[in-house]
């Protein structure tokens, strides 16, 4: 058996072999599916990542007339909001908002702090998607 620094080549090989065999089990590969909107309350996950996807999530979001999802960050992903209903408020660090009314997307990029203020009488309805950057 090795040993020193050529011992983590063979165990990484060993992996590999076990895998090209099928005795590592394998992620499950993500597959077409429709997901209904069909929401009762203020937020629910429609895809929540791997193995469902291959990185992506997304969620309705419905807010009441002036309130706010809150201050987050999706980190390295980039996003898009949807909207599908009402009028609102894209806050942005810096003091930059951006106004949209429905129908409209909205592209947050990676490491964007933000919140959504539903700023209409109405309520505010809106698909969120995050995925991945692509390195540059």
């Amino acid at each position: 058996m090795p040993t020193g620094k050529s011992s983590w080549l063979y165990a990484l090989a060993g992996c590999a072999l076990l895998r090209a065999a099928g005795v590592v089990a394998q992620q499950p590969r993500p597959v077409p599916q429709t997901i209904p909107l069909a929401c009762g309350g203020r937020y629910c996950p429609l895809l929540t990542g791997g193995p469902q996807t291959a990185g992506m999530r997304s969620g309705f979001v419905r807010l009441a007339p002036g309130e706010t999802v809150g201050r987050h960050t999706t980190g390295d992903h980039e996003g898009t909001l949807v909207i599908l209903r009402g009028r609102g408020v894209a806050l942005l660090d810096g003091g930059r908002k951006l106004s949209f009314t429905a129908p409209a997307a909205v592209y947050i990029p990676p490491s964007t702090f933000h919140n959504v203020l539903n700023a209409g009488k109405g309520p505010l309805e809106y698909v969120y998607v995050v995925a991945p950057a692509a390195q540059r």
